[in-house]
């Protein structure tokens, strides 16, 4: 029970945070989502010890332990475009191999990066013990 209302405190901080971003958006007329305005807000309030990561790290776990549930209403929305995809699918396809190859890439740099940094390869080359 009281892990429950631990999860529950911290997804209220998390949706806090996201409805903030959208109070934001709105009042200032930004031309960026609410929802990563909060993601930004999050973000400075992690790296700067405000807030701790320990106090939203059981939501955060949960969240991305369903990550794909939250992918069925816009897979769902997808369905009503059929006549944009016909007609602009060949573009739509580059660019999303291109963002996937983008994000791939840069991902692998950055976390080599991270293990020449912490020391673990001196190489670059992560090295797997059997």
């Amino acid at each position: 029970m009281k892990k429950t209302i631990i999860v529950v405190t911290q997804l209220l901080f998390l949706w806090l945070l996201n409805e903030l971003g959208y109070f934001l958006v709105s009042s200032f007329d930004l031309p960026i989502p609410g929802s990563v305005i909060g993601m930004i807000i999050l973000f400075l309030l992690l790296i700067t010890g405000v807030v701790k990561l320990t106090w939203i790290d059981d939501a955060s776990s949960l969240l991305i332990k369903h990550l794909a549930f939250f992918f069925i209403p816009i897979a769902v929305g997808l369905m009503n475009f059929g006549a944009l995809f016909l007609k602009s699918g060949l573009s739509f396809l580059v660019v999303m191999i291109g963002s996937i190859v983008v994000g791939i890439l840069v991902t692998g740099v950055v976390s080599q990066g991270l293990v020449i940094k912490k020391g673990g390869a001196e190489d670059g080359r992560i090295r797997h013990t059997a």
